[in-house]
């Protein structure tokens, strides 16, 4: 079992930047990938990005390429999302989520992950 436990999330003016984290606990050593997700009321949980845990390799959602940044500190056990340039249209619940091993991952798609957050909600205001 991992427990997954999220932070970092707020309220931010358009432009604004926050850093959302997500501590991992329990057996660590499993974790394959960490990927982030979100959902906004009304839609469906909608990929972020993914990093692979060990070699550090990444993928990013179009829609946040260029403002968001996922990165992990592997010592800790921690995974990171920097948001820059956030708009009203982030605005949603964000997730973090582990997959165990690597053979059948697929990074955008949820259901490849074997262990969720809580969730912590970034709201950003006009």
């Amino acid at each position: 079992q991992v427990q997954l436990v999220e932070s970092g999330g707020g309220l931010m003016q358009a432009g604004g930047s926050l850093r959302l984290s997500c501590a991992a606990s329990g057996r660590t050593d499993s974790m394959y990938a960490m990927g982030w997700f979100r959902q906004a009321p009304g839609n469906e949980r909608e990929f972020v990005a993914a990093i692979q845990w060990g070699a550090g390799y990444s993928v990013v959602a179009d829609s946040v390429k260029g403002r968001f940044t996922i990165s992990r500190e592997n010592a800790n056990n921690t995974g990171f999302l920097q948001m820059n340039s956030l708009e009203p249209e982030d605005t949603a619940v964000y997730y973090c989520a582990v997959r165990r091993l690597v053979m059948g991952f697929v990074p955008s798609r949820a259901g490849s992950y074997d262990y969720w957050g809580q969730g912590t909600q970034v709201t950003v205001s006009t």
